[in-house]
C-alpha cells in the first residue's frame, strides 16, 4: 500500500506539456500555445487532480497502520503527502503550468520517491529507483539544459538516500546505485538528444514553410501571417500600410539567353541588394516568379515613393553580383487599416493596387516607380465613392 501512495506522486510527472524553453532560449516542440490558452489550463488541471490525488492516497496510507513507520519518519511522509496537496493549489489559481513549475513538479517526484522509500520498509522491492525513469525523461523533454543537468545530478543521489538502509554492505550498494542511477542518466542524455533532433527538424521544416528557397527571402505564406502585425502598429501609431510591388524588367530575355540558372543568379543578387537596402522593420517577400513585394509603414506618400526608389536604385546597382544588368518597375500604394477589416482580404486589395501600379510604371517606360490612386477612408461620409475592391490574385498579362 505504500507503493501506491508513491506511484500517484510520480504519476503527474507524464502529462507535463511542453512549455518550458529549450537549450537555446527556444521554445521546445509543441509549444505552440499561450499561458491562457485553453491547453494550459487543461494541462493545469490535470496536474493539479493528479497532485491531490497522489498526496490523499499517501495520508490515507499514512493512516494506516503498518505502512509508514513510526516516529519522525512517519511524519515526515506524512508532511510530504500533504505537500503534494498543496502543490496543486497554485495550478489551479493560475491555470497554466511553466518551466519553472515543472522544474519544481521534477524535483518533488525525486523528494517524493526518497521519503516513501525511507517510509517503507522494502523499498527494493517496493520503490525500485526505475519508478525515477518518469521524472527523468520528463526533465529531458521539457527543462533547459541546466535545469536538466541539475536533475541528472540529483538523480544518483536520491537512489542512494532511498536504498542507504536496504544493503549492509557499501560495494552491494554502490553497485546498484551505479547501475540504477547510470541507467537514468543515460535515458536522460538519450530522451534529451532526441529532443534536439526533434526541435532541429521543427525549426527546418517551419523555416521552409515560411521561406522562398531560392532567394532566401520570405514567401506569400510569411507575408500573410506577418500582415495583421502591421495593420495593428499602423493603427496604433497612426501611419499607414505601403505595398511596394517590384518586377524585374526584361527578366524572362535573361533566362532566354543565358538559361535559368543565370536567371537564378539574378533572383539571388536582386534579393540580397533588396535585403540590404530596406528597413528593419519592413517585410521583403517574393510573390512568385520576378515579382517581389515590400510590406512596410509610411507617414505619407512621399516617404513610400522614396523608400521605392531606393528599392529601384538597388536593384539597378545589383548587376554586378551576377554580371547581368537588370531594372524594376515597381508600383507603390498605400492604405489606411480600419479596425474590424479582415486583414488577408485587405491585404491583397492592396497588394492588387500596387502591382495595377507597377503595370503602370512598365507601360510608361520600365526602370521608374509608379504611385498608384490612393483611395479615400472606408468610414466615408455618405455620399463619397470609395475604391471597389479588386479581386485577390487576379489575372494578368506579363509585359516583362
Amino acid at each position: 500500500m505504500g507503493n501506491a501512495g508513491a506511484t500517484s506522486g510520480y504519476g503527474i510527472l507524464l502529462v507535463v506539456r511542453p512549455w518550458s524553453r529549450g537549450t537555446d532560449g527556444s521554445s521546445s516542440p509543441g509549444e505552440r500555445m499561450g499561458p491562457g490558452s485553453a491547453e494550459h489550463r487543461l494541462a493545469a488541471l490535470v496536474i493539479a487532480v493528479l497532485l491531490v490525488v497522489g498526496g490523499c492516497t499517501g495520508l490515507v496510507n499514512a493512516a494506516l497502520d503498518g505502512v509508514a513507520r513510526d516516529g519522525v519518519t512517519g511524519w515526515t511522509y506524512t508532511a510530504t503527502m500533504a505537500a503534494l496537496v498543496l502543490a496543486a493549489v497554485p495550478l489551479v489559481v493560475r491555470r497554466r503550468v511553466g518551466r519553472w513549475s515543472t522544474f519544481g513538479l521534477v524535483l518533488l517526484g525525486h523528494l517524493v520517491y526518497v521519503v516513501v522509500a525511507q517510509c517503507i520498509d522494502d523499498p527494493v522491492r517496493y520503490a525500485t529507483p526505475m519508478v525515477l525513469l518518469f521524472s527523468c525523461s520528463a526533465a529531458a523533454w521539457f527543462l533547459d539544459r541546466w535545469m536538466l543537468g541539475v536533475v541528472m545530478a540529483l538523480t544518483p543521489v536520491a537512489c542512494l538516500a532511498a536504498l542507504a538502509g536496504s544493503y549492509p554492505g557499501a560495494l552491494g550498494l554502490a553497485v546498484r546505485v551505479g547501475v540504477d542511477g547510470g541507467m537514468l542518466v543515460l535515458v536522460s542524455v538519450t530522451v534529451y538528444l532526441l529532443r534536439r533532433r526533434v526541435q532541429r527538424l521543427l525549426a527546418a521544416t517551419e523555416a521552409l514553410s515560411q521561406s522562398d528557397p531560392l532567394t532566401g527571402l520570405a514567401n506569400r505564406r510569411h507575408l500573410v501571417d506577418q500582415a495583421p502585425r502591421a495593420w495593428r502598429t499602423a493603427r496604433r501609431e497612426g501611419l499607414r500600410v505601403a505595398a511596394m510591388v517590384l518586377d524585374l524588367d526584361h527578366f524572362k530575355q535573361v533566362n532566354d539567353a543565358h538559361g535559368h540558372a543565370a536567371g537564378d543568379a539574378v533572383l539571388r543578387g536582386v534579393a540580397t541588394a533588396l535585403s540590404d537596402c530596406v528597413r528593419p522593420s519592413d517585410l521583403l517577400a517574393r510573390l512568385g516568379g520576378e515579382e517581389l513585394v515590400v510590406l512596410g509603414l509610411v507617414a505619407d506618400n512621399a516617404e513610400a515613393a522614396r523608400l521605392a526608389e531606393r528599392l529601384r536604385s538597388a536593384v539597378a546597382g545589383s548587376s554586378g553580383a551576377h554580371g547581368h544588368p537588370v531594372t524594376a518597375s515597381i508600383g507603390v500604394a498605400l492604405t489606411n487599416p480600419v479596425d474590424g477589416e479582415d486583414v488577408t482580404e485587405a491585404l491583397w486589395r492592396l497588394v492588387d493596387r500596387a502591382d495595377a501600379a507597377m503595370y503602370e510604371a512598365k507601360q510608361a517606360g520600365r526602370d521608374r516607380v509608379a504611385t498608384s490612386r490612393v483611395p479615400r477612408p472606408r468610414s466615408a461620409p455618405t455620399g463619397e465613392v470609395v475604391d471597389p475592391p479588386t479581386r485577390p490574385g487576379a489575372a494578368r498579362t506579363d509585359v516583362g
